[in-house]
C-alpha cells in the first residue's frame, strides 16, 4: 500500500463528512456500553449509511449511471444550440463585469460557444435568477459568451426558467416563434436525461449534447475511492435529486 494513498485515507476521517462516521461509532458504543440497544444500532445505521454515501465507489457509479446515458455526437447538427443554466454568482469580479458562471454552468457555457463555432448556429440561453442571491445566469451568459467571441446577434436570452421544467416550456415558445426545428441540447451529462424528458414532454425532439462530465467513463477504483469525500457525496447527492426529478416523467 503506497504511504501517501494511507495517509489520506487516515486523513479522510478528520474532515467532514469522514469525520461524523467515528463519531457516530463512538456513540453507538457509548450507547452498546449502557445496554440502550436501540440508539446504538441507530448510531451504527447511519454511520454505515453516511459511509456509504460519501465515498467515490458509491458516488461516482450512481452519477456514472446518468451520465452514461447518452453521448455527444460525432457529428452535431442542428438550427439552433439550447444552453440551459446551472447556477451563477452574483457579485464576483469577472474580466469585463460582475458575476461568473459557476463550474457546471461554465463548461456548458464552453460547450455551447464551441457548438457554435463548429455549426454557426444561434444559442438560446435558458436560465433566469433561481434565487434573490444568485446572478441572472442569461445576463451573465451573455457577457461571457460574447466575450468568447460569440457576436451578439447570434445569442437569444431567456431569463425567466428557475428549473428544467420552465427551460423546456419557455424556450419552446423561442422555438416555435423563430421557426427552429432541430435543436442541439447542451446541459451537464448528469442533467441529460431529465431535460431531454422536460423538452420531449412537450413535444420538442432535440440532440443531446452532453458535457460537463464528473467522473470517467469507465469505472477504476483505488484506495482513495473507498475513503470519504465530500466530492463523492456531491455526486451521490446530484445523482439523487436528478433520479427524483425523473419520477414524474416516468409516471407520465
Amino acid at each position: 500500500m503506497d504511504t501517501l494513498f494511507a495517509i489520506k485515507f487516515i486523513y479522510s476521517f478528520m474532515l467532514p463528512p469522514g469525520l461524523f462516521i467515528p463519531l457516530l461509532l463512538l456513540a453507538a458504543l457509548y450507547y452498546r456500553r449502557k445496554h440502550q440497544l436501540g440508539p446504538a444500532r441507530f448510531s451504527t445505521a447511519m454511520a454505515l449509511l453516511l459511509y456509504l454515501f460519501s465515498i467515490s465507489a458509491v458516488g461516482e457509479t450512481m452519477i456514472r449511471s446518468l451520465e452514461n446515458r447518452y453521448l455527444p455526437p460525432d457529428k452535431p447538427s442542428g438550427d439552433v444550440i439550447i444552453m440551459l443554466g446551472g447556477g451563477a454568482t452574483m457579485d464576483t469580479p469577472d474580466i469585463d463585469g460582475l458575476g461568473q458562471m459557476t463550474g457546471g454552468s461554465a463548461n456548458r457555457l464552453l460547450t455551447a460557444a464551441r457548438l457554435h463555432q463548429l455549426t454557426g448556429a444561434p444559442i438560446i440561453v435558458s436560465a433566469g435568477q433561481v434565487f434573490e442571491n444568485s446572478g441572472n445566469e442569461s445576463r451573465i451568459a451573455f457577457r461571457q459568451l460574447t466575450g468568447l467571441g460569440v457576436p451578439e446577434s447570434m445569442i437569444i436570452v431567456e431569463e425567466m426558467s428557475r428549473n428544467t421544467e420552465e427551460n423546456a416550456r419557455y424556450t419552446k415558445e423561442i422555438l416555435d416563434a423563430r421557426g427552429f426545428h432541430k435543436p442541439i441540447l447542451v446541459t451537464s451529462a448528469f442533467h441529460m436525461e431529465r431535460s431531454v424528458g422536460h423538452f420531449s414532454k412537450l413535444g420538442v425532439s432535440t440532440l443531446p449534447f452532453p458535457t460537463d462530465y464528473r467522473v470517467n467513463r469507465q469505472a477504476r477504483y483505488s484506495l482513495n475511492d473507498w475513503a470519504p469525500s465530500a466530492v463523492a457525496m456531491s455526486n451521490a447527492s446530484l445523482a439523487m435529486k436528478e433520479y427524483l426529478g425523473l419520477i414524474p416523467l416516468w409516471l407520465k
